[in-house]
């Protein structure tokens, strides 16, 4: 089977790397495209994944279609000699429409909710779209629902070992306390006022972290000259090896905070929705997210700053071995309860149209896969 996968964020890279891999063991064929956004390149090129890179999107909503357009163009112009048996993707608009034009199917795993623009652009041109079971949104005819989420897809204990090397790394010894700040680049879906959070309590949030060891920022913003010594310089490779050993995560990104809490680490995220201008969490309209935070108790969803920081002191003051056993065993029942989701993601491509039509039939069949 020749396979198209389409990568048009980093975490993509992760959700992608080992269906890529297993595949190729079973004799699959593949062309990967990607857009030349933050550390995809980085990340393709360290896991030794061979690509086509598309180019970078700029910023304003005309520079975002025009950048769709020519990347439609250019995507179509990659594959038709490559004369593919299918496509897959993360929510990808342009494998969508090329495998459309192509009369080929594409199959899209997504989990975000609020991304009612990209689904507009891409599900009327897709064949099926599979999302966690926690998804709160009803795709229609074409939607499957896995009891997983894409971060079960790289960091699964069938596919990830935290690598001890990396608090060396560090500097750090082992049983050092240390933390993981993540600042996000808003989107129009944030609020702005977020950065009412940087300027007034990020100081107040580093200030108890000093005391109790060492922090690690990690950030797609340039950070002050001041903040400088607290920059997290490992390569993106190594960011969740390092965040497998953290005491703590707190930060700005919905999938830093999954990450987190799929490695056992607990998980503080802020980020702050305006509905009808009224604030909510993240949370809220994540379905992954909530599970998380409702279901397994692994993160804390936060839109306001004094209870962040007062969920902060209560973890502090606790017992930092207590704390990380209680972890471990909410994240071993998550996994008792999900299943290996790269497997399940071999077996729905492979056997597709066939896969679909049995987990429409039966959804309890991926059982299988844990």
């Amino acid at each position: 089977m020749k396979i198209v996968v389409d990568i048009g964020h980093p975490a993509h890279v992760h959700v992608m790397r080992n269906f890529i891999r297993a595949m190729e063991k079973r004799g699959h064929e593949f062309l990967i495209t990607a857009t030349d956004k933050e550390v995809i390149i980085d990340l393709l090129e360290r896991y030794g994944i061979p690509h086509h890179n598309l180019g970078r999107m700029g910023r304003s909503l005309s520079a975002k279609f025009l950048f769709l357009l020519a990347t439609d163009y250019r995507m179509l112009r990659l594959v038709r000699g490559f004369r593919p048996d299918i496509f897959v993707g993360v929510g990808s608009i342009r494998a969508a429409h090329i495998a459309w034009l192509l009369r080929k199917p594409c199959i899209n795993f997504e989990d975000t909710e609020h991304g009612t623009e990209q689904l507009r652009l891409y599900l009327p041109f897709v064949s099926a779209v599979c999302t966690p079971s926690s998804y709160l949104r009803d795709l229609g005819e074409k939607h499957i629902r896995y009891d997983g989420t894409h971060e079960l897809a790289y960091l699964h204990p069938a596919w990830f070992s935290p690598d001890p090397t990396v608090l060396n790394e560090l500097g750090l010894d082992k049983g050092d306390s240390f933390f993981i700040v993540r600042l996000a680049a808003f989107t129009a879906t944030h609020d702005t006022r977020s950065e009412h959070f940087r300027r007034e309590y990020l100081p107040q949030l580093l200030q108890r972290l000093d005391r109790e060891g060492r922090v690690l920022i990690s950030t797609e913003v340039p950070l002050d000259a001041s903040l400088q010594r607290y920059l997290f310089t490992l390569p993106p490779d190594r960011y969740h090896h390092a965040m497998a050993y953290a005491r703590l995560y707190i930060g700005e990104s919905s999938t830093s905070a999954e990450e987190a809490a799929l490695l056992g680490t607990p998980a503080l995220n802020f980020e702050r929705i305006l509905v009808n201008g009224v604030p909510h969490t993240f949370g809220e309209f994540s379905g992954v997210l909530s599970e998380l935070e409702n279901r397994y108790g692994l993160v804390y969803c936060f839109h306001n700053e004094d209870a962040l920081l007062g969920r902060l002191d209560d973890l502090l003051s606790r017992d930092v071995s207590a704390v990380r056993e209680e972890w471990q065993r909410k994240r071993e029942r998550l996994l008792a309860e999900k299943i290996n989701v790269t497997k399940f993601m071999v077996w729905f491509v492979e056997n597709y149209p066939e896969s679909f039509r049995a987990m429409k039939d039966d959804p309890g069949l991926q059982k299988q896969f844990h």
